[in-house]
């Protein structure tokens, strides 16, 4: 591992990796960690999946979902119940279930016996996102809320940390170190998509950054996956950026699932339906076989 010395910046010197984040940073070349989530490792030998719709729109499509999840080897169930929108507006479609739709998660995820996360996005929510899910999500927009990281991480829950989407690596790692610091090990890291003047489609809002994916893998143990579906906010790039953030070395996918993708009550252009989510789970096994013997 060759860091060049630098002035403070936006890029990693070896004074950030020994002084800003030593418990996120690599202690040995072949340093790597893993987190477990009942039977299911991340960071390990296989590729994990989190599969979901970004809404739990009610009770029945959950189920429907979380069927449909454990079938098909998806490791772990996603769905959304707090949901932070870009815009404060919200009407009958653009809305939440809250404290309901956690309780629907949870219940569907012990029903099938597949693992849940979802998002909290205040201090406040972070105890009761800690009883029902397995996995608390740190969003994007809070990956620098640093009371909310500490609060999150001082549950010992495992937590998956979003990388914001102006943030360089030097901030990620920035914001993963107060994580680890309060003692909880139980880190996933998470490339979303970052902001950029294009991104080849005027829906698309991110660009899906595969380049951290190696760059994070070179300094710090920590694993990776990706969000293709919010990067790309276009349902028919996910499955090619999937399978290229695979195998470029992560660890894993987040996909937006959706049993009826254009009548989804938030982001219709980039859930995957069900067939295609099926198709995506086995390629991506494909790939993990070539890129991770």
């Amino acid at each position: 591992m060759e860091i060049e010395n630098s002035n403070p910046g936006k890029d990693i010197s070896t004074e950030d990796i020994k002084t800003k984040f030593p418990l996120a940073a690599k202690k040995s070349p072949n340093h790597k960690t893993s987190v477990k989530v009942g039977n299911i490792e991340i960071g390990g030998r296989d590729i994990v999946t989190m599969m979901g719709p970004n809404l739990v729109e009610n009770r029945k499509m959950i189920f429907l979902i979380a069927q449909w999840a454990k079938e098909n080897g998806v490791s772990i169930l996603r769905g959304g119940c707090f949901k932070p929108l870009t815009f404060p507006y919200r009407g009958d479609k653009y809305f939440e279930t809250g404290i309901q739709g956690l309780k629907w998660l949870a219940e569907a995820g012990k029903s099938f016996d597949i693992p849940v996360i979802t998002e909290a996005v205040s201090e406040s929510q972070v105890a009761l996102v800690a009883e029902y899910s397995d996995i608390i999500q740190i969003g994007t927009r809070n990956m620098q809320n640093f009371p909310l990281l500490t609060t999150a991480a001082k549950t010992q829950k495992p937590i998956l940390l979003k990388r914001g989407f102006g943030s360089s690596l030097r901030d990620f790692m920035g914001a993963a170190e107060y994580i680890l610091l309060e003692g909880n090990s139980s880190l996933i890291l998470c490339e979303r998509g970052i902001v950029v003047p294009h991104t080849h489609r005027s829906t698309s809002r991110f660009l899906l950054d595969l380049q951290i994916i190696p760059a994070v893998k070179e300094i710090s143990h920590l694993p990776i996956i990706t969000d293709p579906s919010h990067a790309t906010f276009w349902a028919p790039w996910v499955k090619p950026l999937a399978l290229a953030s695979v195998a470029a070395g992560a660890d894993g996918v987040m996909i937006e699932t959706h049993m009826d993708p254009r009548n989804a009550a938030i982001d219709p252009l980039q859930p995957l339906d069900l067939i295609q989510s099926s198709e995506l789970v086995q390629s991506l096994n494909l790939i993990a076989k070539i890129v991770r013997k």
